[in-house]
């Protein structure tokens, strides 16, 4: 089994049986091809079977001289998940980053935007172009609804079950959740649809698609992102944002209105309630708010 072949492979395990997204497949892909191009630079003859605990340790090590720890985890994490494989498909009978120690990292506390700032940023779009009315119901609907990128872009007409004020959101996995809406938001993506959306040719495969492009295509991460940067310039905001951002604030926004945490959960689709937790971080005052409410001896 040479290198090409082995991770085409495990591609296919990982779409397939898996059912990861097609983000995390190509993260964990280009992992491996760091590995296989530092046995190439190294002149190492070792096959996905043959290579040892001791080569794989050298690849981390020097690894390390270019990255931070966090992304040095994951691309342990990476090579380690794929040499499971391995061992799951009896092409090896060991794992060689058994006994590799992942880098201690702290976690990372999301970063948000007050309700102000995200009014600041919905009132800067230029609602005289047909974009700006698209770019606005983006805005609230990822907002209200918490969702991330590529879930915002993949969402169709036939998801929107406003009469019921929910939304049917597939998320990591292949995982459908339903998501309440807020009034607000529908009222845009309802205004959106009979002004804009209606006016536009959409292109075979993606009549459907809630947000389309001029040219009638579903709309790409990279632009939801120029979106972003484009607005948070334009009122000076002195923080680095991303479409992650704004789910981060609707999630910490609810739980400091009184949100229970198992709720948050559930919209965010996250699989672990230990993921959600880091938003109990952002907001300590939550932790008080639970004792002072709940504890007997209050």
């Amino acid at each position: 089994m040479n290198w090409h072949n082995a991770i085409k492979d495990y591609q296919m395990y990982m779409q397939i049986e898996r059912g990861l997204s097609k983000n995390t497949i190509d993260s964990y892909s280009r992992d491996l091809e760091k590995l296989y191009f530092f046995l190439h630079e190294k002149e190492i003859n070792m096959s996905p079977i043959s290579i040892n605990s001791d080569v794989v340790k050298q690849f981390v090590y020097e690894t390390a001289k270019f990255v931070n720890p966090r992304s040095q985890a994951r691309i342990i994490s990476g090579i380690r998940s794929f040499f499971d494989y391995l061992v799951f498909e009896d092409y090896r009978d060991n794992n060689p980053t058994d006994l590799l120690e992942t880098p201690k990292i702290g976690r990372k506390l999301p970063d948000t935007l007050s309700p102000i700032e995200i009014d600041n940023l919905i009132a800067a779009i230029d609602l005289s172009h047909p974009q700006g009315e698209r770019n606005r119901t983006i805005l609230e609907i990822m907002y209200s609804c918490g969702l991330r990128v590529s879930e915002l872009i993949s969402l169709q007409i036939s998801d929107l079950f406003f009469e019921e004020g929910f939304i049917r959101v597939l998320g990591k996995g292949n995982k459908e959740r339903y998501v309440p809406i807020h009034n607000e938001a529908i009222k845009f993506v309802n205004l959106y649809r009979n002004t804009i959306r209606n006016q536009i040719q959409a292109i075979k495969g993606f009549e459907d698609t809630l947000f389309l492009n001029r040219r009638g295509k579903g709309l790409t991460r990279q632009m939801i992102f120029m979106i972003l940067k484009d607005l948070s310039q334009k009122i000076n905001l002195q923080k680095k944002i991303s479409p992650h951002t704004l789910r981060h604030s609707f999630a910490t926004h609810l739980l400091q209105n009184g949100a229970d945490l198992r709720a948050i959960q559930q919209m965010l689709g996250h699989e672990s309630i230990t993921t959600t937790e880091v938003y109990v971080h952002v907001d300590k005052t939550y932790l008080k708010q639970v004792v002072e409410s709940f504890h007997p001896r209050k």
